[in-house]
């Protein structure tokens, strides 16, 4: 009895191993990343800290601000609304019946369907130039034939043109890179050719060259960049010349584009340009905006400390 007793307490025993043994395989590798050790420090904010953190943002924000302020100052705009003009004096009371174009109406009440009345896949890649159910009601012709590129944003594009004199010296605009690069190289494909774009009954704005890739069409890529205000500007080109003080420069201008269907306004801006872009004074004011108020609540701050 007793050998056997022995034998079945050793037998148990070796289990008992075996077991142990394959619970610590199945244990994680030791790290101090997974059992949280990680060294670590959680700083104190005393007052005295907090307050010097605020002067010290106060601090940098300010020269940002003035040199952002002094950039925008720097640019030289002129602004022109000539819509009105445009038309005789005989027809003010009636805008529709001179512009002959009147097919876009009520653009801004319609913000979130206009947004949306694209297909991006078809505007990069040609092989799915059928895909155009995102984009009534500029889907397809009356013979079911696709448009490339659809949708109402391509279909509105901006037509108005300009040419600019300096004297008898032709002004040339330049529209090469007015877009975005990540947009002519990413979103508009080499291979997509505009097809059927314009040819219904309806003109909504400017035509596009056929034999031109969208993405070397930048007036359209610059138009299909949707603003997020109503009052917004879009690049039209750039002027590589010299324009000296005191210096005329005449406009001749084709008003083609209908916003007086729904009490649009359209301006021309002549702008030079710094590093910091153009007129645009936003920047500057939101840095000291910023710079004033944490200077406030650092000595709001301090004073509390001292009381």
């Amino acid at each position: 009895m007793s050998g056997s007793n022995a034998a079945a307490g050793t037998s148990n025993g070796g289990s008992g191993d075996a077991g142990g043994a394959a619970r610590r395989n199945r244990m994680p590798k030791y790290s101090k990343f997974t059992q949280q050790e990680l060294p670590a420090c959680k700083p104190i904010l005393t007052p005295k800290w907090v307050v010097s953190v605020f002067f010290l943002v106060g601090v940098i924000f300010v020269p940002i601000g003035v040199v952002s302020l002094l950039a925008a100052r720097d640019v030289v705009e002129i602004v022109d609304r000539y819509d009105e003009a445009c038309v005789p004096g005989n027809m003010t009371e009636n805008k529709l019946a001179y512009i002959q174009n009147s097919t876009i109406s009520k653009t801004a009440q319609g913000l979130s369907r206009y947004v949306k009345s694209r297909n991006d896949a078809q505007l990069r890649d040609a092989k799915k130039a059928n895909q155009t159910s995102a984009c009534e009601p500029e889907r397809t012709t009356a013979d079911g034939k696709p448009i490339v590129p659809c949708g109402l944003i391509a279909w509105s594009l901006f037509n108005d043109t300009y040419s600019f004199t300096r004297g008898n010296e032709n002004l040339t605009v330049d529209k090469k890179d007015i877009s975005w690069k990540s947009d002519r190289e990413h979103k508009f494909g080499k291979d997509v050719f505009p097809s059927n774009f314009q040819n219904g009954s309806l003109i909504g704005g400017a035509k596009l060259n056929p034999d031109i890739p969208l993405s070397d069409q930048e007036d359209l890529i610059v138009w299909m960049r949707t603003a997020a205000l109503p009052t917004f500007r879009k690049l039209y080109g750039r002027i590589y010349v010299d324009l000296k003080e005191n210096d005329t420069i005449t406009v001749n201008l084709l008003n083609n584009y209908n916003t007086y269907s729904f009490g649009g306004k359209k301006k021309l801006v002549l702008s030079t340009a710094t590093w910091l872009g153009g007129k645009n004074s936003f920047l500057g004011y939101a840095y000291l905006s910023v710079e004033i108020d944490v200077l406030c609540i650092g000595f709001t701050c301090k004073l509390q400390d001292l009381v």
